[in-house]
């Protein structure tokens, strides 16, 4: 009983990692890296007092 438990919590960790590894892969894609980013760089101008 104890290895069909382990069996099914491994599938579903592996569904997890794969539909995190592709969300990522089509943020990337969808150049929403590009957003985050320029707020990143925006927001840390903001901070030291330059932008």
């Amino acid at each position: 009983m104890n290895i069909i438990k382990n069996n099914k919590a491994n599938v579903i960790r592996v569904v997890v990692i794969a539909a995190a590894v592709t969300l990522v892969v089509v943020g990337l894609l969808n150049g929403g890296f590009k957003d985050t980013f320029n707020k990143a760089i925006h927001i840390c101008y903001e901070c030291i007092g330059i932008g």
